[in-house]
């Protein structure tokens, strides 16, 4: 007798806490994990691709892309990926920060639809967080629920791609529980957005995550400057 074929998820993972822990979530959920990432040039690309592909092992994900997507160093506008614009260590900033680059999570969810179209995927996950997104438009749930629509539009017939975004509603710190009650291997991930080795603690991705492991009472893995 033939054995069932397991539902495909493709998950963006950039190599960072809340992409891991979407990933873990959908192989909870039974899914076959097709592991997706991008580099664009951005400051800590070398970093993320090296934890991108230590997580891929620890979750023993069936297939893997890694995209290059050079455009996005010409575009600039971004302290992600100008390197005239410095990443901001001061804070919370008001309105949307300078390290946001222009309508990334839609190029990355229109090319994972691509790749999941293509793998016969039923399920693509971003780990996107709206509460602590610092203020990125792309993060909203109803911009990713308006996506959803148009790459169904815009995929066969027999597509129907859904797109998760379990941990949009969450806090950092119920992040942080949940990534240790599955047993998330945080210690590969990388969250910086200034540097390659050590974590500067001070940008705001690091602010994010440390006060996420503050409020959850347990301490960080990765080593801070």
């Amino acid at each position: 007798m033939e054995a069932t074929q397991r539902k495909k998820a493709v998950c963006i993972m950039s190599g960072g806490m809340d992409s891991t822990l979407s990933a873990y979530m959908a192989k909870q959920k039974g899914y076959e994990i097709v592991a997706l990432h991008f580099n664009y040039d951005q400051r800590t690309e070398k970093k993320e691709l090296e934890a991108f592909h230590a997580i891929c092992h620890a979750l023993d994900v069936s297939s893997k892309y890694v995209l290059s997507l050079d455009f996005f160093k010409h575009l600039g506008a971004s302290a992600l990926t100008d390197r005239s614009i410095e990443v901001p260590i001061g804070g919370v900033e008001e309105g949307v920060p300078v390290t946001y680059v222009p309508f990334r999570n839609g190029i990355f969810l229109s090319m994972a639809a691509a790749v999941a179209e293509k793998e016969g995927a039923e399920l693509l996950s971003i780990g996107v967080v709206q509460e602590d997104s610092s203020g990125y438009p792309d993060c909203r749930e109803n911009y990713i629920e308006a996506m959803q629509k148009a790459i169904n539009l815009g995929t066969k017939d027999e597509t129907v791609i859904e797109i998760a975004m379990p941990l949009v509603h969450l806090k950092k710190s119920e992040i942080v529980q949940t990534a240790l009650a599955l047993d998330v291997p945080l210690h590969l991930t990388w969250s910086c957005y200034k540097n390659e080795s050590k974590a500067c603690g001070v940008c705001d991705s690091c602010r994010l995550r440390l006060n996420g492991f503050e409020k959850a009472g347990v301490k960080d893995p990765i080593e801070y400057e």
